[in-house]
């Protein structure tokens, strides 16, 4: 079972159920069915924070990823702890769909690329 925990402290609206569902499309079709995400959406100075702190780029952006087991062998007892998707509404404004659909493909181990790009076209 895939369980999203979402936190908006953004300010903004967010369409929260239509965030869930992409995030568990992309999910599902990259044949990951069980794991716990967790998506925030974040105002922008928060977001040039977070880049700030674990990228060094003193900059706000639309997508940070932050990824725990991915795909990782795990016992058969652990819950998949997939990671985080962290979002800034006020950058990405209603195209939030691609940066989210990037986000949980970089929790699931993908690079900046042609695979990428074709993958996120694939899903939005």
């Amino acid at each position: 079972m895939l369980s999203v925990e979402v936190d908006n402290r953004s300010g903004a609206e967010i369409e929260e159920s239509a965030a869930v569902e992409l995030a568990c499309r992309v999910l599902r079709g990259e044949g990951v069915d069980a794991g716990e995400l967790g998506l925030a959406f974040v105002a922008p100075e928060e977001m040039r924070d977070l880049k700030r702190e674990h990228l060094g780029i003193d900059e706000s952006t639309d997508v940070l990823s932050f990824p725990i087991d991915g795909r990782d062998d795990l016992p058969p007892c652990m819950p998949r702890a997939l990671g985080d998707v962290i979002i800034c509404p006020q950058v990405v404004g209603d195209q939030w769909r691609r940066p989210l659909t990037h986000g949980v493909l970089h929790l699931l181990g993908f690079d900046h690329g042609d695979e990428m790009e074709a993958r996120e076209a694939a899903y939005t």
